[in-house]
């Protein structure tokens, strides 16, 4: 018996055409020489609704969403507990395009986080034990006390990856490319998903 494929969806061939423009700038970017192509800002707001915006890398994308690492205890970490939505926007001056994503943010799974833990630099596994990130510090010499000291708590054999330390996708429900235009005539498309389907549409610069 023939198996049937599985029906693709005018929504999903929209979500997927928004993905590939992605990759596509993405690949562009990188290939331009830029000193952090994967620098994305990311805005979040926790239960007050205050918004907050700081800079993170982009560290993993497929067709379920956009993915970074965090502490879990940071103050974004913490929003996002109370809040889990988020907007990243990406802004590539050398080429004038820009990529805004919106949506809901889901924690990344164990064996995903462990799996990109184990590619990071030993330096890197080190200083997330380190950093008590977005707490209060007394001084510069405290942080490099409390490097050392975990320094030589994993001296000789693996650093684990501590449980405070994992990963968050953007799943996305609006994402915006946005081309620089003379005259400030900029050339706006937007993806988004409204009713479970995905369309597509021009917006005025």
């Amino acid at each position: 018996m023939k198996k049937r494929r599985a029906r693709i969806s005018s929504g999903d061939k929209v979500y997927r055409r928004a993905l590939r423009e992605f990759h596509r700038l993405f690949g562009r970017i990188k290939r331009s020489g830029l000193a952090e192509p994967t620098a994305v800002i990311l805005a979040t707001a926790g239960a007050s609704g205050r918004p907050s915006a700081r800079t993170v890398l982009l560290k993993g994308l497929d067709q379920r969403g956009f993915v970074f690492y965090t502490n879990r205890l940071s103050r974004k970490g913490k929003q996002l507990k109370e809040n889990p939505r988020a907007a990243l926007c990406f802004y590539w001056e050398p080429i004038g395009r820009q990529v805004i994503v919106e949506g809901s943010v889901r924690p990344v799974s164990n064996r995903e986080a462990d799996l990109y833990w184990s590619t990071r630099p030993r330096e890197s596994q080190i200083g997330a034990w380190a950093s008590a990130q977005s707490q209060p510090l007394k001084s510069r010499a405290q942080m490099l006390l409390q490097a050392a000291r975990s320094m030589r708590k994993f001296a000789g054999r693996p650093v684990p990856r501590p449980r405070y330390w994992s990963g968050f996708r953007v799943v996305p429900q609006r994402i915006e490319f946005w081309k620089r235009r003379p005259f400030r005539l900029h050339e706006r498309i937007l993806f988004l998903k409204r009713g479970g389907r995905w369309k597509q549409q021009l917006l005025s610069p």
